[in-house]
């Protein structure tokens, strides 16, 4: 399902002639049910015991698609998701995911999150993406040589 988002002005004003699927008020996840509390969606989503690889990528996917930083508790539950399906590379790309989402607020958001998360990345064994060197290019050195 395609979720397509709207103003805010269209869906109070024209809202009765855009089909529902496109109003942007109904969720991927959980259909037909309005979500007004994305957190906890998301939270009980990525907490089954049961998700598996291709609902975990599908709700991260949603969750990246969604104007908004995720808050620690989302994302500790979508590394835990990560540890039950044995898939460390999602949960650094996720990582890194969340890093992007922070934009140009990333100085101020980001440290707040790594804080927050700390002690699960320990628990799982998970490292950040900078202590893994994802910070930069992959063949990334200083130049020495100024030719120009």
């Amino acid at each position: 399902m395609i979720i397509r988002r709207i103003p805010i002005f269209l869906r109070t004003f024209n809202a009765h002639i855009l089909p529902k699927r496109f109003t942007g008020l109904e969720c991927g996840i959980i259909p037909g049910k309005q979500c007004p509390d994305v957190e906890v969606k998301f939270e009980n989503y990525l907490n089954r015991p049961d998700i598996d690889s291709w609902e975990l990528r599908k709700a991260l996917c949603e969750l990246h698609g969604l104007d908004m930083v995720p808050g620690p508790q989302i994302i500790i539950a979508s590394l835990k998701a990560c540890r039950r399906l044995n898939d460390y590379a999602l949960a650094i790309r996720m990582l890194e995911a969340v890093k992007f989402k922070c934009g140009h607020h990333h100085k101020t958001i980001w440290p707040y999150i790594c804080q927050e998360i700390y002690p699960t990345l320990k628990e799982l064994g998970v490292e950040l993406p900078e202590k893994l060197g994802y910070d930069k290019p992959e063949l990334w050195k200083k130049d020495d040589h100024h030719c120009w």
